[in-house]
């Protein structure tokens, strides 16, 4: 078996990549429910639109199941006191998410406008809401959590909902809202034709620009706007235990930068978000657009690997108490259930991944209101 200071470090890419293949899967399928209203002016061009998407997004849903999952088992202190600080946001995004199978199922299973036009726009809460709050939840982080923990280690939230809201997370809520728009944007401009593929483009465009711009003064606002990053300052003992109170953790306004300095290859991620998304509009204009799409996900990873990145080791600091911010080492399971679960991840991540390829590729093509006149009793 792997030892556990590898295996922890290992969680902490895994956690990732989950967290990115949901953005990338789940994110296209969200962005194109934000783009709903706007991209299909009349009832047969939203059906074109939504089903792009009707046949894969409850299996795209797994992404989001399997990294909540990982969460929990892998970092059970980070899922029990994010739970407890990001309680009621949670819930909204859980309430939004009501939204998409309800909309997917009934919207056009009765022929009157009003009830469509209102399952539409539910559709795009459920779109809409879910990136918008978990890219505030990045912002608190980056600023840190208010919460500590008793001599049980049994963690307190001291914060409240209204604080969560704060102008540099609701930033970061742009940033994340406008790359899943782009994501989705540029995925309905692969699925589609005519119409309702320049306005997908235009949406991908727009997002883009906003994606990036946000992106950037939220990095420069990080370094150069007064916030406080977390820096360990006392000897770590990686393969001990985990306890959070067991190290001393200093604020200083460079501790986010400080990885950058260390392994300079890191700044290829900020690059990489940005470019990405560049690229990504570029090439839906071009008509190019798989390899918008490629691009698009490419900017995905590059935005939550710099988020992610400029944290390490950190995974949950407080802003209360930061010596008892939760870490990549302090905050995880035993050696033997990262063990089972690591390879029991090797086993089943490629089945999924193959499976989903699969599916993708049975129901390539695109969709035309000619399918949906043919089809006029389909699901969607």
């Amino acid at each position: 078996m792997l030892d556990y200071p590898t295996l922890k470090v290992l969680w902490w890419l895994l956690v990732g990549v989950l967290l990115i293949g949901f953005a990338i899967m789940d994110g296209h399928d969200m962005g194109v429910g934000t783009l709903l209203p706007f991209v299909g002016r009349t009832d047969t061009e939203r059906r074109v639109v939504i089903n792009t998407v009707g046949p894969h997004w409850d299996g795209n849903q797994v992404w989001f199941i399997t990294a909540g999952g990982a969460i929990f088992a892998a970092w059970p202190v980070v899922y029990a006191t994010a739970f407890s600080g990001f309680y009621w946001a949670m819930l909204a995004v859980l309430w939004a998410l009501f939204f998409r199978p309800v909309g997917f199922d009934y919207r056009s299973k009765i022929h009157n406008v009003t009830w469509r036009r209102t399952w539409d726009w539910g559709l795009f809460i459920g779109g809409a809401v879910p990136p918008l709050i978990f890219g505030v939840a990045f912002g608190n982080l980056l600023q840190g959590v208010p919460f500590h923990f008793d001599r049980y280690l049994v963690s307190t939230y001291s914060g409240s909902f209204w604080q969560l809201l704060n102008p540099f997370a609701l930033l970061a809520g742009v940033v994340s809202s406008a790359m899943i728009t782009l994501h989705g944007g540029v995925y309905l401009a692969h699925r589609t034709e005519g119409a309702i593929q320049a306005r997908a483009v235009r949406g991908a465009l727009g997002a883009a620009s906003i994606m990036v711009i946000a992106f950037i003064g939220a990095g420069l606002w990080l370094r150069f706007g007064g916030f406080q990053g977390y820096a360990i300052t006392s000897v770590l003992d990686t393969a001990a235990l985990p306890d959070p109170l067991a190290k001393t953790v200093v604020r200083s306004a460079d501790a986010w930068w400080g990885n950058y300095g260390r392994w300079p290859v890191l700044w290829a991620l900020p690059l990489l978000g940005i470019a990405g998304a560049l690229l990504a509009g570029a090439l839906a204009a071009a008509d190019r657009t798989l390899a918008a799409f490629v691009s698009s996900s490419l900017a995905i990873a590059g935005v939550i690997g710099t988020a992610g990145a400029s944290m390490f080791p950190f995974v949950m600091p407080s802003s209360a108490v930061p010596d008892a911010s939760l870490t990549v080492w302090d905050s995880v399971s035993s050696h033997l259930t990262l063990g089972l679960m690591f390879w029991a991840t090797m086993v089943f991540m490629p089945l999924i991944i193959v499976y989903t390829g699969w599916a993708y590729r049975v129901m390539h093509g695109k969709v035309t209101e000619a399918q949906i006149h043919a089809n006029e009793h389909s699901a969607y």
